[in-house]
């Protein structure tokens, strides 16, 4: 369905002063180009002024069948004709011809003059550059990124790449380079276009898109060439020769023309149409060859089939044979304004989107051929189109008597490939599949062609009077109805009746049945009637086009606030905003590209068109969103989610979305489900605007009439901390009166007995649930507790008391919370340092944070998580046991707890309990979480090293750390060493626990040898030594043979001390 609004696109109108009769016109580059209907002169007029004056004119080498502008390079391509041989021709520096008497040179592609008429100062010249071609130019179409031309022939499509040389250090001409033949068996194109490495060809009723591709890697070389043509060629043997293709093109020419059967009748080829993948499958061989310089292939060139469609006479109505044929192929790129501009010698940028476009006379199509392919839109004429052209913001189209436009999609498809947020909560855009629109039908008399630049539209209009082509269509009418009645008879004849048979309806209802309809060449302009003109419409500011779009959806609106059409009629509007903000040229006088005839026209005063203040536009844009906003938050259906998205876009506070929507709570359908789900996320989500008590006790009134279930987290959110008390409690009063009482509803009512300073109120109701149903409860309405996210975390009122009351049931929320994805580790932090910000504490946090992290590492099963903590936890404790710093505070769990209830912690080792007996003392309970971390499996005690270097080993407690971290990392001799130095008594437990399995040896490799050497620096008067040697030779004697033992005692005369031993290992080995 296509909507009719009849608004204003077009501004003005103005005829060109042209001094012959037009015959063919082409736009580009600020100008207007107007073939004259001989074909052998050229006039250049400047569009961006009033009355079109002439910039320049000259003359060209030949009748001209077709010109073409290219914006990069500012060159004309034109097909010309002399002497029945066509001709390519390429005009470049044109704009130099509008000083009188300006020279003018010919010379072939790729030649150069190099002579002493190039010395010196550039020649400002226009030149004329011939292409020479192996086969007869059909059509042209240049690339609007790089300025590559592309011409179709019979059987091909040949490539040139534009490029710019340079002569010397003051003179650099454009030229071009063949690099690529297409080779198409069976195709001759009507149409091409180009763009970005996308080739678009066009037949009469086919249509095939391909994408240019380069693989990296190996350069194309004459070797490769010259493997079979099955396997890797580039160029088949049967195309060198041609006679397959020959074969081929007539088989395809005889499909698609349609075959006569022994009835007289034609059968064509059925519709059909195939995307990506399948479009390989259309039957038409693509082959290429390279002709450029092999050093600047590099790697093979490949076809990727984009898209592929074939159209059947039969499939439409109204058309007869001959006029069911395509028109008005061309490629659109779409540049949005997050891409960098290309200055001239860089890359280039390639286009966000790119749309390709073909039309029947009654149906046009627009696919996005770029990052997979989709139909956009299908686009149904009320008459037959002539010429139709894409624009940014339009499809133009011109029938024999009017200019139409109509709505396009571009902006919705690029703003969805621009912006990864489009269709989520965030932002929202105007659906692809959105209905079109007509927004003017403007009658002209006798068009004949259309072209467009930026916001100028050309029409060529010629007022004929009946022609020989018109006498011919109606002869050729009376024709088709007698055979109409003839097939009727015959079917009535036989006992068929056609009105009771839709397929016989139908089938009589073709125009193509009389085979004998001939095609009827198009006329010459000099052939034509008897009156011309040449228009330049422009089109209004989209600005200006907006406003009156906004002014005329108000006439819906006020008929009915819920109209679809008012809705339609504001998105196309916010299509129009987008379109133009999309523009990178919008608001930024950079534009792509440019090249010396660019800058050569800006230097003689042509100027671009002027660009729109983007500041204006945006708040335009941010006014449309608030509309789109409104409309949707009246709706109750599907779509009503849609109203979330626009209001932020709007810009708008939530106070002022509330006063927008304050007038529909008096109408019959009270607030729509849009703005209750609007209100419901705003309120919801961490906003900063606070709400006056005004306002949010209006919002209380509205949940509790539309969703009173929800009022328990309307009133935790922060933008209701100003809402009254009184009213809060009224309305969960009468919620709980109507249902089962719930606990967040309890812990509301707790939380605003809190704000009446109530504190009896508060406790009876605290007192309604177990500790255990309140943490659920605070999982289900975290900000009952906290308010904000990130770096903004406020405790809230509750919190605070909790903090001074019920803090373990704070602690046990906040675990709760933080393993339920409701709070980040790092905002849990933020929350309790903010909570305890009144009291000074380690570098770590205050204490409610330390018992937080214990209860968290106790609950967590996530491994960074564990990890994260034991490390936090690891720096609390060496920072309160290095500074003796403990606060006063008294830890929710002890060490004794975590043992017993944490994995992470481990029992502690009998030699740690002599280095550090434990003792009532604060300081002492941080030190045994320290060693039962570090005794415990789950430490990794590489990642405390640097930790313990502000620890230092002067006393026990250091010790017993350095030690527990030492022997943990498997340093057992230093560990060893170091309990000998300062702690002997130790020694034989530390080596009961630790030198077990694997770590016997050490036992008479290291403490036998350092034990006798110490005993016998104190000359035996050490009895802790002493003791330690001999629990030491009772171990070594039960795990080694006499002769091992024998070989460690020392040879100082001692070995008396040691024969008792040496007698109980032999009588050991002997009794085994």
């Amino acid at each position: 369905m296509v909507h009719v609004y009849n608004c204003h696109p077009f501004a003005s109108q103005q005829i060109v002063p042209t001094e012959q009769e037009p015959g063919l016109v082409c736009c580009g580059g600020g100008a207007l180009f107007v073939v004259s209907a001989g074909g052998c002169k050229i006039e250049a007029f400047q569009l961006g002024e009033d009355g079109c004056p002439l910039i320049c004119r000259f003359a060209t080498m030949g009748t001209v069948q077709s010109i073409l502008h290219s914006e990069i390079g500012d060159y004309l391509v034109t097909i010309e004709e002399k002497n029945n041989a066509p001709y390519l021709r390429a005009y470049t520096n044109w704009r130099y011809q509008a000083a009188e008497k300006t020279r003018v040179g010919v010379r072939l592609l790729g030649h150069f003059l190099r002579g002493s008429s190039m010395r010196g100062a550039p020649k400002e010249q226009m030149e004329i550059i011939e292409i020479p071609l192996f086969e007869r130019p059909l059509c042209v179409a240049c690339c609007g990124v790089t300025g590559d031309l592309l011409v179709g022939c019979p059987k091909s499509l040949v490539l040139f790449s534009l490029k710019r040389q340079a002569l010397n250090d003051k003179l650099s001409i454009l030229d071009f380079e063949r690099c690529l033949i297409i080779h198409l068996p069976g195709l001759s194109p009507q149409q091409v276009a180009i763009c970005a490495g996308y080739i678009a060809l066009q037949t009469e009723l086919e249509v095939l898109v391909v994408k240019l591709e380069r693989l990296p890697g190996a350069a194309f070389t004459q070797k490769s060439a010259d493997k079979k043509p099955q396997d890797h060629s580039l160029v088949p043997q049967d195309m060198i020769t041609g006679a397959e293709h020959d074969n081929e093109t007539e088989v395809r020419r005889e499909g698609l023309a349609g075959h006569r059967d022994q009835d007289d009748f034609f059968i064509f080829p059925k519709h059909q149409e195939l995307l990506g993948d399948r479009a390989k499958d259309c039957g038409v061989k693509v082959s290429l060859e390279w002709t450029g310089m092999e050093s600047e292939a590099g790697g093979n060139l490949i076809i990727t089939y984009i898209l592929y469609r074939r159209f059947a006479p039969d499939f439409f109505q109204d058309c007869s044979v001959e006029e069911t044929r395509l028109h008005s192929l061309q490629f659109h790129p779409v540049f949005t304004s997050n891409q960098e501009v290309c200055v001239e010698g860089g890359r280039v940028v390639e286009p966000t989107c790119l749309f390709c476009f073909f039309s029947l006379p009654k149906t046009g199509y627009l696919y996005s051929v770029r990052g997979g392919v989709q139909m956009v839109s299908a686009y149904q004429y009320p008459e037959k189109a002539q010429q139709a052209v894409l624009t940014d913001l339009f499809l133009h189209i011109i029938t024999k008597n009017a200019l139409q436009c109509f709505s396009v999609r571009c902006a919705a498809v690029a703003a969805r490939a621009e912006d990864p947020y489009i269709d989520t909560t965030m932002k929202a855009c105007p659906p692809i599949t959105m209905e079109l629109c007509a927004l003017r039908i403007q009658l002209f008399i006798g068009l004949k062609a259309l072209c467009h630049y930026q916001h100028h539209i050309v029409l060529l209009t010629t007022a004929d009077v009946e022609t020989r082509e018109d006498t011919e269509r109606t002869a050729r009418r009376v024709i088709e109805y007698k055979d109409h009645k003839t097939l009727r008879g015959i079917f009535l004849a036989v006992g068929l009746e056609p009105s009771t048979t839709p397929a016989l309806e139908r089938f009589l209802a073709h125009s193509f049945l009389n085979r004998k309809s001939h095609f009827t060449k198009p006329q010459n302009p000099s052939e034509m009637g008897h009156g011309w003109n040449l228009y330049v419409v422009n089109t209004v500011p989209p600005l200006q086009l907006y406003n009156e779009m906004v002014e005329y959806s108000k006439t819906y609106e006020e008929t009915n606030p819920l109209s679809q059409s008012c809705l339609h009629l504001l998105s196309e509007a916010h299509l129009l905003l987008r379109a133009t903000l999309l523009d990178p040229r919008v608001g930024n006088p950079v534009e792509r590209r440019q090249t010396t005839g660019q800058n050569l026209a800006q230097a003689l005063g042509y100027n671009t068109t002027r660009i729109a203040d983007r500041q204006e536009l945006q708040q335009a844009f941010q006014e449309s969103c608030a509309q789109l906003g409104d409309c949707f938050s009246r709706f109750d259906k599907r779509d009503c989610h849609l109203a979330l998205p626009y209001y932020k876009m709007s810009g708008l506070s939530l106070t002022e979305v509330i006063s927008r929507n304050r007038g529909l709570s008096n109408s019959l359908c009270g607030y729509g489900k849009g703005f209750l789900f609007f209100l419901k996320h705003s309120l919801y989500e961490e906003t900063l605007e606070l709400l006056t008590e005004e306002t949010a006790n209006e919002v209380l009134d509205i949940f509790g009439v539309a969703e009173p279930s929800q009022l328990p987290h309307v009133i935790a959110s922060p933008s209701m901390a100003r809402a009254s008390p009184d009213c809060g409690l009224a309305h969960l009063e009468r919620l709980e009166s109507i249902g089962a009482p719930s606990v967040p509803l309890t812990l509301s009512k707790a939380s605003l007995a809190l704000r009446m300073a109530d504190l009896q109120l508060y406790r009876q109701h605290m007192g309604q649930h177990t500790e255990m149903l309140q943490v659920y409860g605070f999982i289900e309405e975290a900000k009952l507790l906290l308010h904000g996210r990130g770096d903004a975390v406020v405790p809230t009122l509750l919190a605070r008391h909790l903090r001074d009351n019920q803090d373990g049931l704070l602690v046990a929320a906040m675990v709760a919370l933080h393993e339920n994805d409701k709070v980040k580790l790092d905002e849990a932090d933020l929350f309790f340092q903010e909570l305890c910000g009144d009291v000074s504490g380690p570098q770590g946090g205050p204490q409610l944070l330390v018992d937080f992290w214990e209860a968290l590492l106790m609950a967590s099963s996530q491994e960074a998580v564990i990890q994260e903590l034991l490390f936090r936890l690891t720096t609390v404790y060496i920072d309160r046991v290095t500074r003796r710093d403990g606060r006063g505070f008294k830890p929710l769990k002890s060490a004794d707890d975590l043992i017993n209830w944490c994995s992470h912690y481990g029992v502690l080792h009998p030699w740690v309990s002599i280095l550090t007996p434990a003792h009532v003392n604060i300081i002492t309970e941080d030190l045994h979480k320290l060693q039962s971390l570090l005794c415990g499996p789950t430490l990794d005690a590489s990642s405390i090293l640097p930790l313990l270097e502000q620890l230092p080993d002067g006393d026990n407690a250091g010790l017993s750390v350095h030690v527990l971290c030492a022997t943990k990392l498997g340093h057992y001799e230093s560990s060893i060493e170091r309990l000998l130095d300062r702690c002997p008594q130790a020694i034989i437990p530390y080596a009961n626990h630790e030198l077990q399995n694997n770590n016997m040896a050490l036992w008479w490799q290291k403490l036998f040898p350092e034990l006798c050497e110490r005993t016998r620096a104190t000359q035996g008067e050490n009895t802790i030594l002493l003791a330690a040697l001999k629990e030491t030779l009772v171990v070594v004697a039960m795990e080694l043979n006499p002769l091992e033992f024998l070989d460690l005692l020392p040879d100082d005369g001692t070995v008396h001390f040691f024969l008792p031993h040496l007698l109980e290992c032999s009588q050991r080995n002997l009794m085994m």
